[in-house]
């Protein structure tokens, strides 16, 4: 008997998550404390970068990485139109401007190729990005090397948005280690691979960006008598040398991140499973499922297929409507942030990034997650393949 609904993604909590919770609250420590800095040190060692720095969330993350890099009035931030908002919102958060780079029709995620030829162009009009900030769609790596080389090439920075992506390998090596990026961000977002409740990550290898994150993430405070501006008055001194913010991690949070991190191998396998049975499932199927470029492991935060509209006798609203009905909580990931009213008001008009806007039109994502069952799996695929007749 299947349980109904079937929700597009559910964290997996056991009693050892719960423990660590009730240990912290326990402690000395409920805001940011030792707690805090054994998640990142965990984090660092796991994907293999120099730092890590905890915070709230990913949105604040990805602000504190643009600040971090000193984007500011006048600078230009790319980033991929599939994408949640707060993909581009970082960068008008700190007063920059915002484009957006079109998708690959197979991967979803931001087109080397197509990013290559905007740079052409705006290298000849001196209107080359500060920061390009790749997507990993759905927890797909992007093409990094590719886009590190271009950042070489050009002079910008890379910031991975890797919100989807703990647990993915990109060429052997894990996403977060910042092989190709200046920094990557992650999302502990209950519906993500692991969780925090709410919390993110930026990881990064250079020592002056982490501590700038951290001095971004505190209000801009430094106790570190090496920053201040004149002679320290004592052990309770501390300056305000930038603004910042208080986008700190708690304990309470830290301790519920690390014990999952020792399963986050665990969930990623089971998702790469399942993904493997979807992909099976639907061979022969009027939908396309994202193509896994080489050398991407994906993560699977989602398994998102593009329903072929131009084939069948329903419409992607219909689809979704039925697999609705039927019990199953698909979703849509995502509306293309140029077409976002926001965004008309920018200037932008829906047919500017047309991939994105084609992947939008069939997209929808199904259920993908630790705890769903093979039982429920069939049930979706039996319910999917009704849907399209």
């Amino acid at each position: 008997m299947i349980k109904s609904p079937i929700p597009y993604g559910h964290q997996c909590i056991d009693q050892s998550d719960v423990d660590a919770v009730v240990e912290a609250l326990q402690s000395d420590w409920l805001t940011q404390g030792p707690a805090v800095e054994r998640f990142e040190q965990s984090m660092a060692k796991y994907c293999g970068a120099e730092h890590a720095v905890a915070i709230c969330n990913a949105t604040a993350a990805l602000h504190l990485a643009c600040r971090a890099l000193e984007v500011g009035p006048g600078d230009v931030v790319w980033t991929s139109p599939n994408t949640f908002v707060a993909s581009a919102n970082c960068a008008l958060y700190c007063g920059a401007s915002v484009d957006f780079v079109d998708i690959e029709p197979d991967t979803f995620n931001m087109s080397p190729e197509l990013l290559a030829t905007k740079l052409e162009s705006a290298a000849k009009q001196g209107r080359l990005p500060k920061v390009v900030i790749p997507v990993h769609f759905g927890g797909q790596p992007c093409r990094m090397d590719e886009i590190s080389a271009l950042a070489k090439r050009y002079g910008f920075r890379v910031v991975e948005d890797a919100s989807h992506a703990v647990g993915a390998d990109y060429h052997g090596s894990k996403i977060g280690s910042c092989s190709h990026s200046d920094i990557a961000v992650f999302s502990f977002h209950p519906v993500k691979i692991m969780t925090t409740g709410e919390g993110g990550m930026a990881m990064t290898n250079d020592p002056e960006l982490a501590r700038r994150l951290r001095l971004f993430r505190s209000h801009g405070i430094t106790r570190d008598p090496k920053y201040m501006e004149d002679e320290t008055e004592g052990g309770w001194y501390y300056q305000q040398i930038e603004l910042g913010f208080n986008y700190r991690m708690t304990d309470i949070q830290a301790a519920l991140g690390a014990s999952q991190l020792t399963k986050v191998n665990q969930f990623v396998a089971r998702r790469r499973q399942l993904a493997r049975q979807y992909d099976a499932a639907f061979r022969g199927m009027l939908l396309q499922p994202a193509r896994l470029a080489d050398g991407c492991n994906s993560a699977f935060h989602l398994y998102v297929i593009r329903v072929a509209i131009e084939k069948i006798s329903h419409t992607r609203r219909e689809v979704y409507d039925r697999l609705r009905e039927a019990g199953i909580g698909v979703n849509v990931h995502y509306i293309p942030v140029h077409t976002q009213p926001y965004y008309r008001r920018l200037g932008f008009k829906r047919n500017d990034f047309p991939n994105a806007v084609h992947y939008y039109e069939g997209a929808i994502s199904l259920p993908m997650f630790y705890g769903l069952t093979d039982e429920q799996q069939q049930f979706i695929v039996g319910a999917v393949a009704e849907a399209l007749q």
